[in-house]
């Protein structure tokens, strides 16, 4: 089976049913999607999907045939993820970190596709993440902010 992962392609011979995450970590070494629940109610695992934020713990690989799965990893290589790294560290947004991979992932999923998200906008977007620090408040300033200094890309 053949799998693009952030630009590049992975030919891999795994049951069609193996979650995405364990073939991102365990089979090709990107270990920034991180486990949370396994059961796609955190978000911890968010990785995209031809651009739009899945959960990967409960996705299989057989879903990403012919698609791009692109990670945490790629996020730094797209411009709307910059902005969105940078507002991150700016307002010193993780406490323990463990979420911020699939929060950074959602978020740049967000402003590619509504780059000035209304605080409802934003909520919609990010219910699926969970964060055990509570960090929700500099979470949705870090996106406000990436959304003022995203300057027009798209």
């Amino acid at each position: 089976m053949k799998l693009s992962v952030n630009g590049e392609s992975h030919e891999v011979n795994l049951p069609e049913d193996m979650p995405i995450l364990w073939t991102l970590r365990d089979v090709l070494g990107m270990t920034g999607t991180k486990f949370g629940c396994g059961k796609a109610l955190c978000g911890a695992c968010t990785v995209m999907l031809d651009g739009q934020p899945i959960r990967s713990c409960s996705t299989p690989i057989s879903a990403a045939q012919g698609k791009q799965i692109t990670t945490v990893e790629a996020v730094s290589k797209d411009k709307v993820g910059q902005v969105i790294q940078q507002a991150w560290v700016e307002l010193g947004v993780p406490q323990c970190g463990y979420c911020q991979s699939g929060q950074v992932v959602s978020a740049t999923a967000l402003l590619r596709d509504n780059p000035n998200p209304s605080d409802a906008d934003i909520d919609n977007a990010m219910s699926g993440n969970i964060c055990r620090c509570g960090t929700y408040n500099r979470i949705r300033d870090a996106i406000k902010l990436a959304a003022t200094n995203n300057g027009g890309v798209q």
